[in-house]
């Protein structure tokens, strides 16, 4: 009943925010101009010139005739994409390629837009958010030389958005768009110093929020790598507008980046990329070093983030990155993957072993297959996933997740159990890794503990770089990385396969292998495993 109350006061709030403001109290122009502080993409940029806006692996049509026009388009129909297109934060592509048609095409989409803003993610907190910001941030670039008449249609828009989602403050979502929600508020807050109610709001939202969201190891609630920089981007802007307009950013802000910063690095690869957990794409390391880099000082990267649940085990050239911890809580868990106790494997710059990603811009059926268990390098029970995958986030899922980890001479152990399966199979799933302080030599142990024998396999998701091929005696995988470099995989208590496998955490889809260990169920539920360095 609370939460009906809350809905209706809010909405409340929205319907007199939206009460239409005298012209006198709608300024020409913002009185402080901001930057965005994100490079754009030219190649992106020259896209949406022929009416294309990609994101995320997927497309949607983008057109002056009708800002959507194309939107039964494949795609089109998709939320990501809609919100993407509605968020406006592509403007920086547009400005990237610096063309006179790329500065009308930029004010022809927005008055496009204006004309018939009709679909459902323009009401989103989080899509509102992100176009104040980005309308505000690239004002200069298509708004400033344009005609009266677009700008004072433009502002009463930008006003009027600014005042609702101020008023709709907390948001309804609790993960982060709401962060992407008051960045919008706090821009306009920034730029339209007329209006400083909108910012004295937002500010005392933003502390409440990054007090709730923020975990005391710097981690995210929603336990995604891509949201953690997602939200230190977005704290980066922040701060940014902040100091454009000469206002002081709160102590808080500043110690959220400082945290968020040195969690992020725990989770990066060789590569530079992130580890590939919870709606985690391989980007690169760019966007990654560019956020960091702006973030500015970070606290000192840790091997373990304990609240988030999260192991990185580093020896010689060797790096482990393991999800031990449980999944987000409900209404945090919308991008929450079943991939409990599942691990990363890297060698130096090379990726080894994997999870197989997530395609967010792909369909329903796609997006939910990759968030099973089963698309995960972990243990599977009779083919169901450890936390039951629903589209708006986790149904069933592991109550008590337990991790030890231990580190002496340079070597680590790493011992972790989880009750997903205790519910439907009685069943507890225990995993150990034992990582030597060479680096090359990594053991596990998986064990099925429940008094009825259960059917399980292992997997390992190899790296579309890595080369595969099963030994002719049937009892290991050899591996071979990009450089040359050999590994094998060897186990005992379970049947050795390679099969078929694929990769979606890249920009485009790869095909690659997944190197299977059958248990038997008649024997020990308990499987050894080593990965060693071939010399």
């Amino acid at each position: 009943m609370s939460g009906t109350i809350s809905r209706w006061w809010r909405q409340g709030r929205q319907q007199l925010a939206r009460v239409p403001l005298s012209m006198a109290r709608v300024p020409d122009a913002p009185s402080q101009t901001l930057r965005d502080p994100w490079p754009g993409n030219a190649a992106r940029g020259a896209s949406i010139l022929r009416g294309q806006l990609e994101i995320a692996g997927g497309k949607i049509g983008l057109w002056p005739e009708g800002f959507l026009a194309h939107a039964n388009a494949p795609g089109g129909g998709l939320p990501l994409l809609r919100a993407a297109a509605h968020g406006f934060a592509w403007l920086r592509d547009l400005r990237a390629l610096g063309t006179d048609a790329a500065r009308v095409r930029a004010r022809d989409l927005v008055d496009a837009w204006l004309d018939a803003p009709a679909d459902g993610e323009v009401g989103l907190a989080e899509v509102a958010g992100n176009r104040l910001a980005a309308w505000l941030s690239h004002y200069d670039f298509f708004a400033a030389t344009a005609a009266d008449a677009f700008r004072q249609r433009l502002m009463v828009r930008l006003v009027a958005d600014a005042r609702a989602l101020a008023a709709a403050l907390p948001t309804e979502e609790m993960d982060a768009r709401a962060i992407a929600a008051l960045k919008g508020v706090i821009a306009a807050g920034a730029a339209l110093p007329d209006h400083g109610s909108l910012l004295v709001r937002a500010l005392r939202v933003l502390g409440q929020e990054l007090a709730r969201q923020i975990l005391p190891d710097g981690s995210h609630a929603e336990r995604s790598p891509a949201q953690m920089l997602a939200v230190l981007a977005d704290l980066v802007e922040i701060r940014q507008h902040l100091a454009t307009a000469h206002i002081e950013a709160p102590p808080f802000l500043a110690g959220a980046i400082e945290r968020l910063s040195g969690a992020l690095r725990v989770l990066r690869h060789g590569d530079g990329g992130m580890a590939i957990f919870n709606a985690t794409r391989e980007d690169g390391p760019r966007p990654i070093e560019l956020v960091l880099a702006q973030a500015g000082r970070a606290v000192r990267p840790a091997s373990v983030l304990p609240d988030a649940g999260f192991y990185r085990l580093a020896a010689g050239r060797s790096l482990i990155v393991v999800d031990g911890g449980a999944p987000a809580p409900p209404r945090l868990d919308r991008l929450a993957h079943a991939g409990t106790l599942s691990f990363e494997f890297s060698v130096g710059r090379e990726r080894l072993i994997v999870n197989c990603g997530t395609a967010l811009a792909a369909t329903q059926e796609w997006r939910q297959g990759l968030r099973y268990t089963a698309a995960h390098s972990t243990l599977v029970i009779a083919d169901t996933s450890s936390s039951e995958v629903r589209e708006e986030g986790l149904g069933r899922r592991p109550v008590n997740v337990e991790a030890r980890h231990e580190e002496s001479m340079g070597a680590h152990w790493l011992h972790l159990s989880h009750d997903g399966w205790k519910r439907v199979f009685g069943a507890v799933h225990v995993r150990r890794f034992y990582l030597a302080e060479s680096g090359e030599d990594l053991r596990g142990e998986d064990t099925v503990e429940a008094d009825t024998p259960q059917p399980f396999v292992i997997r390992f998701h190899l790296h579309p770089s890595v080369d595969a091929s099963l030994q002719q005696d049937g009892e290991a995988v050899l591996l071979r990385l990009p450089s040359g470099s050999g590994w094998r995989l060897r186990a005992d208590g379970a049947r050795i396969s390679l099969e078929p496998s694929v990769y979606l955490a890249a920009p485009e889809p790869r095909r690659c292998e997944q190197v299977v260990l059958t248990g038997y169920v008649d024997g020990p539920q308990q499987v050894r495993w080593a990965i060693t360095k071939v010399a």
